[in-house]
């Protein structure tokens, strides 16, 4: 039986907007496809026969934060692939301009974009998201990816 007091107990299955994944001091010093990929529960999402036979997860928020300069010139996009193709961006396909990152301390949340705001990202077809830088600048950043499990 489960201690309710232990929050280690639980899963991401019990919780609401739990961290589906995170990358910490990503350069954008280089523009390109996949610089830096952020595996899904930590690579365990299920994969299984079939969109119906794989783990799922429901992506809610990804938040750009802790940049180690002035990113705000800097343009990024998240792809259910590695290969940059518009059909599998999660977030604005031509790149979202980190305006709101000019110094130490701040953050920006990314926009979720169709067909990613109804419907979940299933192991079968990804195990990971990717980062595309459009746009580079001199500096890191963190990622983090929230959302809900549907399955694992």
């Amino acid at each position: 039986m489960s201690n309710v007091d232990s929050v280690g107990q639980n899963t991401g299955a019990s919780f609401g907007n739990f961290a589906l994944s995170s990358a910490t001091g990503v350069s954008l010093a280089a523009t390109g496809n996949a610089v830096v990929s952020l595996p899904i529960l930590s690579g365990g999402l299920t994969k299984g026969n079939s969109v119906v036979t794989s783990g799922s997860v429901i992506i809610r928020r990804i938040t750009i934060q802790n940049p180690s300069a002035n990113v705000s010139t800097g343009n990024i996009t998240i792809y259910t692939s590695n290969d940059g193709n518009t059909s599998n961006a999660v977030t604005t396909s031509g790149g979202t301009l980190l305006t709101n990152m000019t110094a130490t301390g701040t953050w920006q949340d990314l926009t979720i974009i169709s067909p990613y705001l109804a419907n979940a990202v299933s192991g079968y077809n990804t195990q990971a998201l990717y980062v595309g830088v459009v746009a580079n600048v001199a500096a890191t950043v963190d990622i983090r990816v929230y959302g809900d499990v549907v399955s694992f």
